[in-house]
């Protein structure tokens, strides 16, 4: 009887633990080839943590750079580089290549409600 007060115990205080848990973070795939990005519009939900995997298929390093989400990340050349957004409010945010901005650019589109 008291080795099943004691699990019932356990089971009780681990409850909180269980509700507070955050959700599993969203990971984008992203593709800098030819100094373009790939995808180019990238849709995320509103207030979440968004992890961006950012691959550089070029034979030169560049970086992904958004004033509005206060990022700057280098890659190298046929490098890779995991970073975090967010969480953002709905609307549209710029990124870009700052080496090759005329083509590697793009926009993180977020809405609300999803």
């Amino acid at each position: 009887m008291l080795r099943q007060i004691a699990i019932a115990s356990l089971l009780l205080s681990a409850t909180p633990v269980l509700a507070t848990a955050k959700p599993p973070v969203q990971t984008v795939v992203l593709t800098l080839q030819d100094h373009v990005f790939s995808p180019a519009v990238i849709t995320v939900p509103a207030g979440q943590r968004i992890k961006i995997d950012l691959t550089n298929r070029d034979a030169t390093g560049d970086d992904f750079e958004s004033e509005d989400m206060h990022v700057d990340k280098d890659v190298a050349p046929h490098g890779r580089v995991g970073f975090f957004i967010g969480p953002l409010k709905p609307g549209t945010y710029p990124f870009k290549a700052e080496l090759h901005a005329a083509t590697a650019h793009g926009q993180v589109v977020v809405i609300a409600g999803q």
